[in-house]
């Protein structure tokens, strides 16, 4: 399996940068979520992100968080983000993330979670809530097993705060591109060109940009300046009111901000 880590400097080589997509697992079943992953990467996300369903989402907008709590009253288990991982990497090559609050994996166990998650081909995690002067135990992990971290970076982060996101990642730093929760907006926040720039400075070897993009225009836009443009409630969208064969048909559409002009 590609690292996430090449796969986004591929993307920069051979066109404006890499296209992240994201999922919640179990919505709106489990077998759904599978199918709606692998027709992402058919229709041309390069690296995806799966959510797992967590009771108390505080990052995640409207139409995540609906999609979460209904994979959670489906009776989501933390072990059907392992088989969605398995089943997704058994059809496609692109390297899928988790995306997970610390709690859950703190209950599962750090050495077991990252153990599972290796097994089942997964590349790493994203962590919203943990900073990485907290996350002793999971580089530790993460650097057992050779999985990615990924940890934001805001534009109110210090330059302490950045430097730490930048030495504690590997594969790349999320730029969260607006204050607040996730979400589709119209703009995508100019502070991010700012953030992504300072991420550079302190040596980051990629920068990706979330929260508020859900259009191949706006992708376009945040690839002029960032490595990779990262896509989740415009899809979780998608899939809801149209299957997914919708969620598929959107990732074409935002693939084509990846293309060079």
């Amino acid at each position: 399996m590609r690292t996430v880590g090449s796969v986004i400097r591929r993307r920069n080589e051979e066109a404006r940068g890499a296209l992240i997509g994201y999922l919640p697992v179990g919505f709106p079943t489990l077998d759904e979520s599978v199918e709606a992953a692998v027709a992402l990467v058919e229709h041309g996300v390069d690296v995806l992100e799966l959510g797992l369903p967590y009771s108390d989402p505080v990052m995640d907008g409207p139409v995540i968080q609906a999609a979460t709590q209904r994979a959670l009253q489906n009776g989501f288990r933390l072990a059907d983000g392992f088989e969605a991982v398995r089943r997704i990497t058994e059809r496609t090559d692109a390297p899928v993330l988790i995306m997970t609050y610390w709690n859950p994996v703190v209950q599962y166990g750090v050495d077991r979670f990252a153990d599972d998650l290796a097994a089942a081909g997964g590349a790493g995690l994203i962590t919203p809530d943990l900073i990485p002067d907290e996350a002793a135990d999971w580089i530790a992990a993460s650097e057992r097993t050779g999985l990615d971290r990924v940890f934001l970076a805001a534009p109110t982060s210090t330059d302490a705060r950045i430097a730490q996101a930048v030495d504690a990642s590997r594969g790349f730093v999320y730029a969260v591109s607006t204050m607040g929760i996730t979400g589709a907006r119209s703009d995508v926040d100019h502070a991010a060109r700012t953030l992504v720039s300072r991420l550079a400075d302190a040596g980051s070897p990629a920068s990706c940009v979330g929260l508020g993009i859900s259009t191949a225009a706006q992708v376009s836009e945040v690839l002029e300046y960032a490595d990779g443009a990262i896509v989740g409630s415009a899809l979780v969208k998608a899939l809801a009111d149209g299957g997914v064969a919708a969620a598929g048909d959107l990732a074409a559409e935002l693939a084509r901000g990846t293309q060079p002009e």
